[in-house]
């Protein structure tokens, strides 16, 4: 029973919480939000690295201009192309270049990090955008020299990603910080919703009172009015049913008892006759139907919900109580041995008339269809746990699923109507408790065992 019931919880499809998935949405809509501003501000940035680059290069080159001029001029052959020295040891990387050109397109001169090839830019003021790089060319004062300036395309990417990285490192570290602080503020706002839920969640067959949650935001007092009047219909449904059975119990009882009082009657009359024989038999049938018609009221209130109560019971007490009734009016009194494993009084939610109803009905299946040459052993053991057991032929897996089963019954010849374990395993489902069904009994090669197990017996 309870490993069908794991299986039955694992195979349920496990779903999301609604905090869950909002820590989700707002988690990527935070991080996809910071990406886009990252972007946006890398693009916004290399737009204006690109502005301080074409600036600078401008000036520098006409800067370079007039002093260029002059060095030409103060050569001893201007018209051979001279190169420009370094005044000290070269760096890894010169991002800047210059040649001064003619109106042919020769190289007058040069800086020592460009070559005698021209650049590719033409001799027209203005930027030029090379492959490898960005050129501006200023034009002399006597329009036949141009001093071309250029920059490395490498430099400008460079800043671009060093730029861009440096606003993605921050929001690294950021969007961490914003997702727990949404994570608490999102568990702060939704604690009363959780509240709500492990209040909902406490109702079963076993608490049906009304859930009690003031503090509950005004989004969410409806649904509490709402559970709250369907579970106090629930109350007055169960309360109806258990009236009604009650009462045809009664109803039931006094026709049938009255039938069966006559037809005793009528047996002592009938000492000699020859129809005493059938009276015999109307006066069995009707003791059978008493029998069934107990069980049929018994499960009627099981149905009915009985188990279902916000009282508790000690379950010493009643094991006492319904093995003495047992020891005092079952003709197979001897064979019942009861132990008590229980050093404390153990109480456990239900009703006392719910639970002595499964004990008789196990105690009675254990005495009718156990062999009668073995006791019937009720053992209460420390946990608040009780075991019936008795001798019989070991009964396989599938019989012992059908036997819980309404009418269904094993290999026996004894009287019975099928219906004791399946009242007592809707009365113990209803009480929370489980219902184990073993055979062989443990440590025997034969036997049946019945035991009622609560989870939590206190």
């Amino acid at each position: 029973m309870i490993e069908n019931a794991n299986t039955r919880r694992a195979a349920r499809p496990r779903h999301q919480s609604l905090a869950g998935r909002l820590m989700l949405w707002v988690t990527v809509t935070i991080t996809a939000l910071w990406l886009v501003a990252v972007g946006f501000g890398a693009l916004i940035m290399q737009d204006e690295f690109g502005e301080i680059y074409d600036s600078a290069l401008q000036e520098t080159a006409e800067r370079l201009t007039p002093l260029l001029l002059d060095d030409l001029r103060s050569r001893d052959d201007p018209g051979e192309t001279q190169r420009i020295e370094a005044l000290r040891a070269p760096v890894e990387e010169e991002y800047l270049s210059y040649q001064v050109r003619d109106l042919t397109g020769r190289v007058l001169l040069h800086s020592h990090s460009a070559t005698m090839k021209p650049f590719e830019a033409p001799l027209k003021e203005g930027f030029w955008q090379a492959e490898d790089g960005r050129i501006y060319t200023a034009v002399a004062a006597d329009g036949a020299t141009f001093v071309q300036v250029k920059d490395t395309a490498e430099e400008r990417d460079e800043a671009t990603r060093e730029g861009s990285l440096a606003l993605l490192l921050p929001v690294l570290l950021i969007v961490p910080i914003t997702i727990a602080a949404v994570w608490f503020a999102v568990r702060r706002v939704l604690a009363p919703v959780e509240t709500l839920r492990a209040a909902i969640a406490e109702k079963d067959g076993g608490n049906l009172a009304a859930i009690e949650a003031a503090q509950l935001p005004h989004e969410l007092q409806p649904i509490l009015r709402s559970v709250n009047l369907l579970l106090s219909r629930l109350r007055a449904v169960i309360a109806a049913e258990r009236e009604f059975t009650s009462n045809s119990a009664h109803e039931l009882r006094t026709p049938i008892a009255g039938a069966l009082a006559q037809t005793q009657l009528l047996l002592s009359e009938l000492k000699d006759s020859p129809r005493r024989a059938r009276a015999q038999q109307i006066e069995a049938s009707l003791q059978k139907l008493t029998k069934l018609t107990e069980k049929l009221l018994q499960l009627a209130r099981a149905e009915a919900g009985i188990g279902v109560a916000q009282t508790t019971f000690d379950i010493a007490d009643v094991v006492g109580i319904v093995v003495t009734d047992f020891q005092r009016a079952c003709e197979d009194a001897g064979r019942i041995r009861f132990t008590n494993g229980l050093a404390a009084s153990r109480h456990y939610e239900g009703t006392a008339d719910a639970f002595a109803i499964v004990l008789r009905n196990l105690i009675e299946n254990a005495l009718l269809h156990g062999r009668t040459e073995e006791p019937v052993e009720i053992h209460l053991t420390g946990e608040g746990n009780v075991r019936i057991s008795n001798g019989s032929l070991p009964l396989s897996e599938a019989e012992l699923v059908a036997v819980r089963k309404r009418f269904a019954r094993g290999k026996t010849t004894a009287a019975g109507s099928g219906l004791g374990l399946s009242i007592a395993d809707r009365l113990l489902q209803q009480m929370r408790a489980n219902l184990v069904l073993r055979s062989p009994v443990p440590g025997r090669v034969d036997g049946f065992q019945a035991e009622i197990v609560f989870p939590s017996a206190g």
